[in-house]
């Protein structure tokens, strides 16, 4: 799997201001699902020969790039909104389900026990929390050592729509991130070192001691690192498993009258895990028949993907879901 990764990796640093190919497709954007991108892509080319190049440069590069017509098609953590998707020209679709975890490098805890309230997160990476062993910390992990030292926050530097849906849960749980900091691709950190890409932040967390930060969970999974455990929207403990994943994502309410534009996160239910995410793909309207040659890709995801999509940590979309997003190409896509 590495092996095949990094070749397609490979792949998508190509530059993307390449002549367009007819069997060739380009695509920039989100770091959160790059990963299973390539993995689709390298199983695409094996099959069919036809060629998808993929820069993960961030939600805000992919939506700027697709506006700019620089790619042929654009991706983004944060649904673009049916005003601003009329002001571009753009169609929009999701192509797979994510998560977002709170990461972290602390030695003598393992994955999975440390448990932080929603609110202790928010906390945390407003500053107003800053130690270990803070009492509001400790009080809901009796029995774990929690060592008398600094939080290192690692948050991204770049506009990303990992970032949006982060932010977005942080403002639903703490008035004081609303009121202050709120929600959005940037925003003004009041604490943290930053990386770029979930890669960056992902390098940063596992070279940092203490070190706390928000990433994709399939970048969690890739290089075994330690997750909380955090908190439903009516407060039960919950982990972040393929479960509690697809309870969260059962509640998305999208339509295609809007572009299924919508926000996952702190969802109903018991077992929803509170910051799930879709990832979406941005097309031009007047994009003819490369948007066909794009959507045949995503349609050869969506039927022969699944399996490798969960191997990576994601939830692939549901079946009707992906028979809406088919007559939405049918209707748009003329």
């Amino acid at each position: 799997m590495l092996k095949k990764l990094a070749l397609v990796a490979i792949v998508a640093a190509s530059s993307i201001t390449t002549s367009f190919a007819a069997d060739k497709m380009n695509g920039a954007g989100a770091t959160f699902p790059a990963p299973i991108y390539y993995d689709w892509a390298f199983n695409y080319k094996k099959d069919t020969k036809n060629l998808v190049n993929y820069q993960s440069i961030g939600s805000g590069g992919g939506v700027k790039q697709i506006a700019q017509r620089t790619v042929n098609f654009g991706a983004s953590d944060e649904s673009v909104s049916p005003l601003k998707l009329a002001k571009d020209n753009l169609f929009q679709f999701p192509a797979v389900i994510g998560s977002i975890v709170v990461a972290f490098n602390v030695d003598g805890i393992a994955d999975e026990t440390l448990k932080l309230k929603n609110e202790v997160v928010a906390d945390i990476f407003a500053g107003k929390i800053t130690m270990w062993n803070d009492p509001a910390i400790a009080a809901d992990n009796q029995g774990i050592n929690l060592p008398n030292q600094k939080i290192t926050v690692v948050r991204r530097s770049d506009g990303s729509g990992t970032t949006f849906n982060f932010t977005y849960y942080l403002s639903q749980v703490s008035k004081n991130w609303k009121e202050n900091y709120g929600t959005g691709k940037a925003v003004d950190w009041p604490v943290g070192i930053g990386g770029k890409g979930n890669e960056g932040v992902t390098s940063l967390i596992k070279q940092t001691p203490y070190s706390l930060g928000y990433i994709e969970n399939a970048y969690k999974e890739k290089n075994n690192l330690s997750a909380a455990v955090l908190q439903t929207a009516n407060g039960k403990w919950v982990t972040a498993t393929e479960e509690n994943f697809k309870a969260a994502a059962k509640y998305a309410n999208w339509t295609k009258e809007q572009h299924f534009h919508s926000v996952l996160a702190l969802q109903a239910g018991d077992t929803s895990y509170p910051i799930v995410a879709a990832t979406f793909i941005l097309l031009p309207r007047e994009g003819g028949e490369m948007n066909k040659k794009v959507t045949a890709f995503f349609d050869y995801a969506f039927k022969n993907g699944d399996e490798s999509a969960k191997k990576l940590g994601y939830i692939p979309l549901p079946q009707e879901t992906k028979k809406m997003i088919r007559e939405y190409w049918a209707a748009n896509l003329k």
